[in-house]
Order: structure tokens, then sequence, then C-alpha cells
């Protein structure tokens, strides 16, 4: 099977040909670090992650290289509304970025250059594109001259006349541009010092860079002069990364990137998110149970922190081209859905010792070639399809839970104990692909107070969720706590159950059913 993907450049799916073989060399437009990261940089964070481990999966050696753009006018804004300075509050959110990703496992990248540590890259190239003809210095600043590239406009596939300079919003206002530049379209790669605000020395004055160029020198910097992928949000293809390849190929006359890849919007209850609408959610607030806004998304006294894997699962169940729609029932449904996984995740955990299974020879086994595994590489393959990839994750969880409740209920499984260990072996290994993080075992009575003696065996408990034998335990201290007329403790155990996803029914017969909400 050839992976194949999407290039946004010739618009058209083709096979995955690495410019070197065996090697992938991955850059990533990172954040501008003026605030906290929302649910759209989940997504475009989420999705590059599972494009890399997938690669990995294959078999090549991959240098993924992630930028943080740490001068910009908004970070500048924020200094300033915060009496702080633009070092302190790059830093901040920098630090900020790492705990939230961290908490969405993923991937660290293999390099992360700033912008103000590219300084002398920067200014090296912006030099090569004035000596060649493509920039020009006007008054203090220095502009790219849009007409000069014959290219321009090819991977937005717009034409020059119906391009907009400054539509990144990150440009001088149009007084002063238009007394500075030769074209409406040219663009800044290097800003004139404006009073109280960061300045480097150059040929052309004290300044600073533009967006644009910032990236063209890091990728060279950091990976040289053609990548293999080039990724961010579909909101950078026009001016940010058509600027790029404007700056980067004059200067080399060599492509910047073999393949585009771009990953679509988030929208909030199908408006797009913004914080004037009153629909912005951090990852950190929605992650917490802190949404805030939209009345749909009001947080009430029942609205609970959604699990990191929850959220990458509500993004790796739409296609990284289609747009997603974050919406209460969309959370509530990853949610389930990564409860049914993360039980599944963890059944060699909890029975592989009761099945004779030896976990740490497991570990080391290969998955092998099995009908679930070629299912899942080929929508992989079919430019990273992890919707129907989920489905070969979530047929072969299903069989375990089906198995696990057999076991619990029988105290023997029906299927054979190698067969059960290879699918279990098998959904570990794609999970881990996919990203997804198997939860942390604790012991169960760090959490909940049962005497020991309850137990025959050591039990464990799934963070954030119990087992099936620790809710049938709950439910007969609760009935125990009745008959002794403990109406008290016998609620508090129904709202500890509630809390924690389970729904009791009492029966006439004086019986107690269950089901997960």
């Amino acid at each position: 099977m050839t992976l194949t993907l999407y290039n946004s450049l010739t618009r058209r799916e083709s096979p995955f040909d690495p410019l070197e073989p065996g090697k992938v060399r991955i850059y990533c437009c990172g954040v501008t670090v003026y605030d906290y990261c929302h649910v759209g940089h989940a997504r475009a964070y989420i999705v590059w992650d599972m494009v890399r481990r997938y690669l990995m999966w294959r078999g090549y050696d991959v240098r993924y290289v992630q930028n943080f753009t740490d001068i910009d006018d908004k970070i500048l804004d924020r200094a300033r509304e915060t009496n702080s300075t633009m070092e302190a509050v790059a830093q901040r959110f920098i630090e900020a970025y790492f705990v939230d990703m961290k908490k969405l496992n993923i991937l660290e990248a293999d390099e992360y250059p700033r912008a103000t540590h590219t300084m002398d890259g920067i200014k090296r190239l912006i030099h090569e594109l004035e000596n060649k003809g493509y920039a020009y210095a006007s008054g203090g600043d220095v502009y790219y001259n849009v007409r000069q590239f014959a290219d321009y406009g090819k991977l937005s596939g717009r034409k020059l006349e119906e391009m907009q300079a400054g539509a990144s919003g990150r440009l001088e206002t149009a007084e002063i541009e238009a007394q500075k530049k030769q074209d409406s379209s040219d663009f800044a790669l290097w800003k004139s010092a404006k009073p109280g605000e960061p300045a480097w020395d150059s040929s052309w004055g004290k300044g600073r860079p533009g967006w644009h160029i910032e990236c063209s020198a890091m990728v060279r910097d950091c990976l040289g002069e053609t990548i293999d992928i080039h990724c961010g949000g579909s909101d950078l293809t026009f001016p940010h990364h058509e600027n790029e390849i404007a700056q980067s190929e004059a200067a080399t006359g060599k492509p910047l990137a073999k393949y585009w890849m771009h990953n679509a919007f988030v929208t909030v209850n199908g408006k797009k998110m913004s914080k004037s609408l009153h629909n912005f959610i951090t990852i950190r607030d929605l992650l917490d149970g802190k949404w805030s806004g939209d009345t749909a998304l009001e947080r009430s006294e029942n609205s609970k922190a959604v699990e990191p894997m929850a959220v990458r699962l509500f993004v790796l169940t739409a296609h990284y081209r289609s747009q997603i729609d974050f919406t209460e029932e969309a959370i509530a449904s990853a949610k389930n859905g990564w409860h049914t996984l993360e039980e599944s995740l963890l059944f060699g955990d909890l029975h592989g010792s009761q099945l004779g299974w030896d976990l740490d020879k497991i570990k080391k086994l290969p998955i092998g070639e099995s009908e679930a595994v070629q299912q899942f590489r080929a929508a992989m393959d079919d430019d990273f399809n992890t919707p129907n990839a989920l489905a070969v994750v979530f047929e072969l969880a299903k069989e375990l839970r089906r198995e696990r409740n057999i076991i619990v209920h029988g105290g023997k499984t029906e299927m054979p104990s190698e067969v059960l260990q290879h699918k279990w072996q098998t959904l570990v290994k794609l999970g881990e692909v996919l990203g997804f993080k198997k939860p942390n075992l604790v012991p169960l009575s760090a959490t909940i107070n049962i005497p020991s003696a309850s137990f025959s065996i050591n039990k464990v408990e799934i963070i954030r969720g119990l087992t099936d034998e620790e809710i049938e335990v709950m439910i007969q201290q609760r009935k125990d706590a009745r008959k002794a007329k403990n109406f008290a403790e016998g609620d508090r155990i129904r709202n500890e159950l509630k809390d924690r996803g389970i729904t009791l029914i009492d029966q006439k017969d004086g019986t107690t059913i269950w089901h997960r909400s």
C-alpha cells in the first residue's frame, strides 16, 4: 500500500515520496504567544501530531520543527495591557503552551525555534532578496516586491489583482503603507522601530522583522532550503504561506516544500469562534470544565471537565481537511467514546494476570499484519483518514469490552487467550499511533472508601471511570446503608456514582440495575 496525501499546492492527492528515502522533514507553523491556546489550536496540533506519529510508525525517520512567533503587535499590545514586557508575555504563554499540549499527549517537536532567536538568519535572507531585486528599502522599512515573483498566488490560487495587502492584519496602517510601498500588494520584510518597542540593529536601521520572513528563515536555518511537508491551519494559506513561498523560493531558486498540508477550521455551534461572539474556548477551560459564552455551552452545576483524550477523539472523528463543529452533543459523544476506548485499552492491565499473560513480554512483541492492522493502514494511507481508522480501533475495543463482560460475570473468556491477547496488543499499538494515552491505574482505596476485605485480589480503578466490579461493590454498600436506615450514606453513594457517569435504577423487587451514561 502507498501513502497518499492531499497537497494544497497541487490541489490533488498524490503518493507520498520524500526527498530523501526513509526520512521526512516537517515544519509546522506554531502559535503567536500572546494568549492561551484555544480549541482551534488543539485541533491543529493534534492533527499534525497524528501525521507525525503515523509516519514514524510507517518507519520514517521524522524531524519535526515547530516555531514560536515571539515578536508581534499582539504580544506588544498584551505587554502594554499588563504593564509587562514582550519577553515576559511570550515566555508566560510558551510555558502555558507546553502545559496544554502535554495534557493532550502531543509529542514535543525536535526543535522550537523562536523569531527573536533567528535574527541573523532573517536579516541574511532579507539581504539576499534585496540583492536579487525582490526587496526594496523605503523609509527604514523593507518591502517584498510581489510583482517580481512570477508564481505569486500559486498556493492560494488567487490572482494578484484580487489580493489585499494587510490581509494578515499584521501590517501597518494603509496611510503609511501608501507612502512607502511601490505597490499596494507588497508586504513588509523589516519594520522600522517605533518608540518604546523592542528593536534590533540592521543595515536599514533599528527595527524588527515582518511576520512572514520569520518562518522562511526558521525553515531554512533548521531544516534546509527544501523540506518534505509544510503544514498549518487553512487560515495561513494566504497570506502567510503564500508569502513564505515567495520569499524562500525567490532567494534559493528551489521549492520551499514538496507538500503543503492544511487543517480545516473548528466552529462552535456552527459559528466561527471569536471573543466578540463570546464563544472563545481555551484548551485549559475545556479540560477544567469552565466552558463559557454561547448559551449551549454555558457552564452549569452539572457541567464536567472534558478528559484530554476525549478532546483528541473529538478532533480525530473528523477528517483533518473537513470543518468540525464544536457542540455540547459532539463533546458528550466524544466523552462516551473515550470511556469505551479507555476501558478496552486497560483490558490487559486489569485481566492479563487472570489470563496468564506476561505483559512485559507482550509489549515487546510485533503486532503483525492482521486484518485489523491492514484496514487501519489502508485508512491512514488514504490521506490520513482518521474516521475510518477509528472505526477499526473501536471494533477491536467493542470485542474486548464484550469479552471483558463475560470474564467479569462468568469468570472466563469465550475467546482463546492468545487471540484475545493479540486483539488487545493491536488495540494498544494502534491507539498509540493515533496518540491515545492509556490511563494510569491507582489503588482503589486511594479514591473510594471501600474496605480492603471486600476484595479477594488487588483491585484497581480506572482514572475517571469505574470497573464493573467496583460499581457492584458500591451498589452493595448503598444497599447495606439503606438497610441500616443510613439514607444519607446511601444518597452519597448514588451521587458519587452519578458524578462518575453511572446511573442507578431501583427495581420493585429490591434489586438495582445500572448503566453508564
